[in-house]
């Protein structure tokens, strides 16, 4: 939209922006129109004019429901290969596409890009990004398919993704088989409902939350090409685990079985303790739901069986299936969670920058696990955390490279050691996606017969 020497356009813009802002209560975001230069004026009219004035409207009344909520354990299933005939039927048929959200960026890592570019292998530096990619090249020529891609960026990092995977020739994968869409955003609003300026010519926004991608999907076309393609279901993986098997047939085949409506189930490992900051499934009046960790009632999290296992054990590791048409049912049905936050913005009298000594503002976001108490029957599955999930999240600590890299070096030294393979102590060893998605996918004509303890090998 070029706005360049029009200001009459301008003016006229002006009047029909307030008219709609009047409408909802919102007409002091142009409280210094008159000082914004012409470029000025065109991003805050595309900033308003991409609001869903309506949606802005309805997210305080479809907010989480507080009220008292019964939590019991739920039903958590083993994973075996019992249904994976299902599950690879599935693949073979062109059913499966993976949906990977990677708005963050790498900002608590230390890094200055998207965070899907940082590199998370602990030999050769491999990206986050380029280990998902090499996966669906394995399952694609395992199994004779073409299996697409969706990946969810956000306003910040989609220019940078897209330079990125372009770069790098998108790991060998066709770019006609990944689809790139954006994440949404919605104003953050004061205790009046009342949205903020964070400059003068640019609205206060933030993220609408991971369980935006499924209305970000359906606003892209991302859904409507699944369907296309016959694209029946999708595996959900986070960009920051570079253990999660995105392929995996035992779970799709599961997914597929009698004990699953067929709409959405979900991985968990067990928790390491009641303090482990993940959230835990349960049955929540008497539907299965995520229940973050800090909203688990203490004597919940701590209570534990006849055995002195906890009872309320399984972490969310971020891990679904979701059946398409099931997304496509349900796209508008997710609730809003509100969060009191320091929100930066200006004064509306003055112009100046507010000093915010306290939380000041309210963000609203959705959560993708809230798709599963909207589905007939979700299940859970258990797999193994030194199989699956080795986050990287932090620059120190737990989650940080140094625990994903032990985990990777120690979850490919136990599946060379199921092939045969003598290892000694003290080796560093790096496995390929490309080499296969679990120890029995590894030629072991292609392995060696020892590795010594001062030794480095890929795979």
């Amino acid at each position: 939209m070029d706005f360049a020497g029009k200001p009459n356009v301008l003016n006229g813009l002006q009047s029909k922006l307030h008219e709609q802002l009047v409408a909802f209560n919102q007409e002091h975001v142009l409280a210094f129109w008159d000082e914004l230069a012409d470029n000025e004026k065109e991003n805050l009219t595309i900033q308003i004019q991409s609001i869903d004035f309506n949606l802005f409207a309805l997210h305080q009344s479809k907010q989480i429901d507080s009220k008292s909520k019964q939590i019991e354990p739920c039903e958590v299933l083993a994973l075996d290969a019992t249904y994976k005939k299902q599950g690879v039927a599935s693949i073979e048929n062109g059913e499966i596409g993976i949906l990977t959200v990677a708005g963050g960026q790498g900002t608590r890592l230390g890094w200055s890009g998207p965070k899907g570019t940082f590199p998370a292998t602990p030999v050769t530096g491999k990206s986050l990004f380029q280990l998902i990619a090499e996966q669906i090249l394995c399952a694609s020529k395992k199994y004779k398919t073409t299996i697409p891609w969706y990946i969810m960026t956000s306003i910040e990092n989609d220019s940078a993704t897209r330079s990125f995977l372009i770069d790098n020739n998108c790991f060998g994968l066709k770019r006609t088989d990944i689809f790139i869409f954006t994440q949404g955003e919605i104003p953050a609003v004061d205790t009046d409902g009342n949205m903020l300026l964070e400059t003068k010519s640019n609205i206060a926004m933030n993220p609408d939350g991971h369980g935006g991608v499924i209305s970000a999907l359906r606003q892209s076309g991302g859904l409507d090409e699944m369907s296309t393609r016959g694209v029946k279901y999708l595996s959900y993986v986070q960009v920051d685990n570079p253990l999660a098997n995105a392929i995996d047939p035992n779970f799709i085949g599961l997914h597929l079985s009698e004990k699953s409506s067929t709409e959405a189930s979900s991985k968990c490992v067990l928790k390491i303790d009641p303090d482990e900051r993940v959230g835990v499934f349960c049955k929540v009046n008497g539907n299965l739901e995520v229940v973050e960790y800090s909203d688990l009632p203490e004597d919940k999290a701590n209570e534990c069986d006849g055995e002195g296992k906890l009872v309320y054990a399984g972490g969310s590791i971020a891990m679904h299936i979701f059946t398409v048409e099931f997304l496509q049912r349900i796209a508008d049905d997710l609730p809003w969670h509100k969060a009191n936050k320091k929100v930066p913005c200006i004064n509306l009298q003055t112009g100046e920058q507010c000093k915010l000594e306290s939380p000041n503002a309210y963000k609203f976001e959705k959560f993708v696990f809230d798709v599963l108490p909207l589905a007939s029957n979700s299940i859970v599955v258990e797999t193994k955390r030194n199989e699956e999930f080795a986050p990287i999240k932090n620059t120190t600590g737990q989650d940080s490279p140094e625990t994903s890299h032990n985990m990777q070096r120690e979850r490919a030294t136990s599946w060379l050691r199921s092939r045969g393979v003598d290892i000694s102590g003290g080796a560093i060893i790096e496995i390929s996606p490309l080499a296969g998605a679990c120890a029995e996918d590894l030629n072991e004509a292609e392995l060696p017969k020892a590795i010594g303890s001062d030794e480095i090998v890929v795979i």
